[in-house]
Formats: structure tokens, sequence, C-alpha cells
């Protein structure tokens, strides 16, 4: 006769046993469905969804092939200064720290369209601050000047027309255009603090709406939006009613404007702009026109905290600056306009079709307040 004890060991051991096999029999059997399933997807989606497939891959690429034609078109945007005794180009991101020697520092670094700076807000910020007191530093370290490319949207929807120096500005902090509008006047702050305390040298120019050859084509401003538009035979699209008002200037007169700034024993902002004024409706149906295009004008609903008038009185770059603007606006229009063409010619030979930039935001973490 045998003892329970043993016996209880025994089936025990044989349980065990079992459940061991059928463990591993079901853990066989999951891995198999699942390879199996897989198998049975992987042949539905090549069946039915090898074009889905592609699309998901073109869409990840298409943002890759932008970034490389834009650096194409950079280095071709400086490619006649290659070689020249005095020109060196240096690939360096403000928001780090530079060591170089120079005698003057024209601060022009951050995004300046409304699609690209509201695109990446922060690294607009990070620009527009931490990149300014990079600078401001290595002007300390060398001893050099700087000179700070400030923009008119310190003055944001202005309650005073037109806009001298002294208007302190209408701004929403934490609109969608604040990034840029509150960046650049933190970096008007700090140049003024850096002077104060430092004894830096700046120079800081509060710089209205400029067009010229050389722009990027489709980075979603207004002349480049309406040129583009009208010579590819597409709607010139225009936000709101068209009634704000804009004025342009040629870039070469805002070149002439900053070097005389930086050369001169102005310290304090300086507008730099052209005083005609024109709505953005006039300004759609002029370019219509100059291009010889049939397009149509069509209105979108009006974009957030966008300034309703915008015209620099630029009486103390008349008078300081001895600074005036001097092309006249068609001619400019003209120049930006056989550029585009020549632009489009290139790119339709590189079997590339630039469209205009729509404002568009980065997409963040959803947060709960």
């Amino acid at each position: 006769m045998v003892s329970k004890g043993p016996l209880l060991r025994l089936l025990t051991t044989v349980n065990r046993r079992r459940m061991k096999l059928l463990v591993v029999i079901a853990f066989v059997a999951y891995v198999a469905s699942a390879v199996w399933g897989n198998f049975v997807n992987i042949r539905s989606i090549q069946e039915n969804g090898e074009q889905k497939i592609e699309n998901k891959i073109e869409e990840a690429v298409a943002p890759l092939r932008e970034k490389i034609r834009d650096l194409e078109k950079r280095k071709r945007n400086v490619e006649h200064w290659i070689g020249h005794e005095n020109f060196e180009l240096i690939n360096h991101d403000v928001v780090e720290p530079l060591y170089i020697e120079v005698d003057q520092i024209y601060h022009l670094a951050s995004p300046a369209s409304p699609p690209n700076y509201m695109y990446n807000p922060i690294k607009t910020l990070k620009t527009n601050t931490i990149g300014t007191l990079n600078m401001l530093g290595l002007a300390k370290r060398v001893g050099a000047r700087l000179l700070l490319a400030s923009t008119s949207e310190v003055y944001g929807d202005p309650e005073v027309h037109p806009q001298s120096e002294d208007y302190w500005g209408h701004v929403n902090p934490i609109g969608p255009r604040a990034c840029y509008d509150e960046g650049k006047r933190v970096a008007e702050t700090m140049c003024y603090a850096y002077m104060k305390q430092e004894g830096v040298e700046v120079r800081v120019a509060r710089i209205f709406n400029t067009f010229g050859p050389r722009m990027h084509m489709n980075d979603g401003r207004v002349v480049s939006n309406f040129i583009l538009q009208a010579l590819q035979g597409e709607p010139l699209t225009v936000y709101g009613s068209g009634s704000q008002t804009r004025a342009f200037q040629y870039v070469s007169d805002l070149v002439n404007g900053l070097v005389a700034l930086m050369n001169s024993n102005v310290s304090s902002p300086v507008n730099l702009g052209n005083p005609e004024e024109h709505t953005i409706l006039e300004f759609a149906q002029l370019i219509k026109n100059l291009v010889g295009s049939g397009s149509e004008i069509q209105f979108l609903s009006e974009a957030q905290d966008d300034p309703q008038r915008r015209k620099p009185d630029i009486q103390k770059a008349k008078l300081m600056l001895g600074w005036e603007p001097v092309v006249p606006l068609e001619e400019g229009l003209n120049k930006a306009i056989h550029y585009f063409r020549k632009e489009l010619e290139y790119q339709a030979n590189n079997q590339y079709i630039p469209k205009p930039k729509p404002a568009r935001i980065k997409k963040g973490r959803t947060r709960h307040n």
C-alpha cells in the first residue's frame, strides 16, 4: 500500500509537467496566430494598401526635400560672393554662443514671416532672446558695435498712426504673433540693458515690410504670396476685407538704411520703412496688373491680431541719417516679379513648383487646465 504523501507528491509533479506543457502549447499557439495574423495583414496591405504606404512615405520625405531645396536656394543667394577675400559663410545657430573676431554685428537672425515664426514659437522666442544675449555677449567680448534688426511688429496693432519711435505699441502678449512681437521687444530691452550696464554700443532698426529679389518664394508674406499666385494663375488670397494697410520698401533701400544707422551716432531706435501706404486689396490689384494675370481675388477669414494699419514715421531717419526710400514701389515690384519668374523656371526644370505657405502652428501636447 502506497502512502498518501508520496502519491500526492507524484500527482503534483505530473500536474506541474502537464501545466507547463499546456502553457508552452498556448504560447506557441499565440505566437503562431500573431505571426499568421501579421502575415495576413501584410499581404492585405500589399494587395490593397501599397498606395497608402507610398503616400505615407512621401508625406514623411516631402518636408526633408523642401528643406534641402531651401538650403540649395540660400546657397545660390550668396554664391556670387564665394571666393571673395572678405567673405566667409559660417553655418551657426545664434542660440549657441559664437566665438569670432568682428568689428560690427548685424543681428538679423529670426524668422520674419508669420507662418514661419508661428510654426515654432518657442524657437522664435529662443532666437530673439537667447540669440540676442549671445550676440550682445560677443559684442561685449570683442568690443564690437551691434545693430539689432527689430521690427514694426513692436508696435503691434497700433492705435497711433503713423507710428513714430516714441510710440510704445499695442501688443497682445499671449496671441499667436506674440512670440515674434514680444521676442523683438525684449531683444530691444536687452540691447539697452547691455548699453547701460556694460557699455556695449548698440543700434536698433525697426524694420517695416520689405521685399525684393532673393526673398523666399513661399514664405507666406504678402508680396511673395501675391506674386507667386498671380504668376501661377491662382486666386490671390486676401485675409479679411483687404482694407488693412501696409507700407512696402525695396530691399536696397533697407540695406542702405541699415548701413547708415550702423555707422551713425544714433543709439536710440530708428524706423526704416516706406511711408507710402496701401491697402492690401490695392496691393493685390497692383500686382495682378503688373504680372498681367487673370487671377481672381479670394477673401479668406481674417487672421488673429492682424494689424489694421501700418505706416512708419521716418522723420527721425531723414533728419539724423539723411535716409529715405528712393526706389518707387512699381519699379521694385517689377524687379521682384522678374526674379520670381526666373525662379519658377528654375524650379520647373528641377521638377518642384513652390506654393504659397499658409499660416501654420506647430502641434503641441494637449494640456489640461
